[in-house]
């Protein structure tokens, strides 16, 4: 059961991604979702690989800064993880009860699960029965590698937070949609989140994640991509895709080109995700693709992606509905960096005992 707002446990949302790690603070009043507190630290290449935290230090220190330059008093966070250590099926299994599932679970899930059951923690959703009456039901399942939430978990920890919450990414942006893009029962949308290493693509059917699957691309390619062609290094390259500023000498012909070039490769799989999701009779179409993540923002992406995909495209905006005062906060700003922090909002709407 829902509580009531007033009651509701302040938390911060924690979004910890290759390159940046995103905190947001949100409150729920009777009108709705408010920004409260907005804050972005920049990580060093090689602190975070593929999903794994490889430079424990350096993430620690990036978010105790954040904390301290946006005076964060709520002790309280929510954060989560996504890539190859994170596991998500839908799957059918007999008909049983929430508490029957819990205790079933582990030997439910062993056939689904690529690694040891001891080495995962694992949760579930039961999303309803079949409309056939075989006696089945759909399950969203849910696993992680141990050690991946205990190196985040730690990290968080001794940036002096309390970890209440650690969610999937997939997840948050479910969330971040159904405060800001109400999706109707008929409705079918996926949503690109594009990281700096990671682009996580989740399809949602009347609001509810149905089909998720990650591809090892990201911003990071962009720029490596642009950086071999001119013959540039990667922090020029990094600007350059991000159209930031002008560089004396660069052929503008290459830049392009080295852009369309990825685009097109993560355009062609996306496309390739959303065939596999109707190949397997799934859904009649997708109705549109939404844009999150900083790697969405790369100039000329959203264009490319929709020619390739016949799929409108349009890039997501998780203040939509979120109020926020204008004194403190600049709505260009909100605006322009908004896919940023979508799975940050989707994580800012969680507290503690909601499911």
């Amino acid at each position: 059961m829902e509580l009531p707002f007033f009651r509701r446990k302040d938390t911060v949302a924690i979004d910890i991604g290759s390159s940046s790690i995103k905190l947001i603070q949100m409150n729920q009043t009777k009108k709705g979702w408010e920004l409260k507190k907005l804050g972005i630290g920049y990580l060093p290449p090689e602190a975070i690989v593929d999903g794994s935290i490889i430079d424990s230090m350096t993430v620690t220190n990036t978010l105790k800064e954040l904390i301290k330059e946006h005076n964060v008093k709520v002790k309280s966070a929510v954060s989560s993880l996504t890539g190859h250590s994170v596991i998500i099926k839908r799957v059918n299994l007999p008909v049983m009860t929430e508490e029957e599932l819990a205790e079933s679970i582990q030997w439910e899930a062993e056939q689904y699960i690529p690694f040891p059951i001891s080495e995962v923690n694992i949760d579930f959703q039961i999303l309803g029965e079949d409309t056939e009456g075989r006696g089945q039901m759909d399950v969203m399942l849910v696993a992680v590698k141990k050690d991946v939430i205990n190196d985040y978990v730690n990290v968080i920890k001794e940036a002096g937070l309390n970890p209440v919450i650690v969610d999937v990414d997939s997840f948050a942006l479910e969330n971040m949609m159904e405060i800001n893009y109400p999706i109707t029962p008929e409705e079918t949308i996926a949503i690109v989140n594009i990281g700096a290493s990671i682009t996580s693509i989740s399809i949602l059917a009347g609001g509810i994640t149905i089909f998720t699957r990650s591809i090892p691309m990201g911003g990071n390619q962009f720029s490596e991509e642009i950086q071999r062609q001119l013959n540039i290094s990667f922090k020029d390259a990094e600007d350059l895709k991000m159209g930031k500023r002008e560089i004396e000498g660069v052929d503008t012909d290459t830049l392009l080109s080295a852009i369309e070039s990825v685009s097109t490769n993560l355009s062609f799989e996306v496309k390739r995700s959303v065939d596999f999701f109707l190949g397997a009779g799934q859904g009649a179409y997708v109705n549109k693709i939404y844009l999150s993540g900083g790697g969405s923002r790369i100039q000329g992406l959203q264009g490319i992606m929709q020619e390739r995909t016949a799929i409108p495209v349009e890039m997501v905006n998780p203040f939509k509905n979120v109020g926020f005062n204008p004194s403190y906060f600049d709505p260009q700003y909100l605006k322009e960096a908004g896919p940023n922090f979508a799975v940050a909002v989707g994580l800012a709407t969680r507290s503690p005992g909601d499911r």
